[in-house]
């Protein structure tokens, strides 16, 4: 865990006149040493003990303080991930039977591809866009057996 992104996740918590607290330390490393998106199931099984009412809590103001990223899938629970500033960038596969979420990283060649059409689409329509991200929806090789 580097230090640079607990003072990053510090600093944007202050920015919204929120602490950083040990349960919301707890939950950034959390989610930095998981290798896909967390359900709130998931970051209470390795967390034991951890009330989830306060789990609930601080995610919404880590989120709020652009720390987490939530994504919604089509299961019972979303999913949390830092904010790709935080790491890296990245994509995901979602699986529409499970609701399971991968990350996967395109080779630079594609992109690069995908940041002309993105910007080609923006300034067409005088859109600003801030980023992109590419959700790839379909079924997982183990619900497609």
């Amino acid at each position: 865990m580097t230090l640079d992104l607990h003072e990053t996740a510090a600093a944007r918590l202050r920015s919204v006149n929120q602490r950083y607290t040990a349960s919301r330390r707890a939950l950034v490393e959390v989610l930095s040493a998981g290798s896909a998106p967390s359900t709130i199931p998931e970051m209470l099984a390795s967390r034991p003990g951890a009330p989830q009412s306060s789990t609930y809590r601080n995610l919404a103001v880590l989120e709020q303080a652009g720390v987490v990223r939530r994504l919604v899938t089509n299961d019972a629970f979303a999913r949390f991930e830092l904010a790709e500033d935080l790491t890296e960038h990245h994509h995901h596969l979602v699986c529409s039977v499970c609701g399971a979420v991968d990350d996967f990283s395109a080779p630079p060649a594609v992109e690069r591809s995908l940041a002309r059409v993105m910007a080609d689409v923006a300034s067409s329509s005088g859109f600003r866009a801030e980023y992109h991200r590419l959700d790839l929806i379909g079924t997982c090789a183990r619900c497609d057996r």
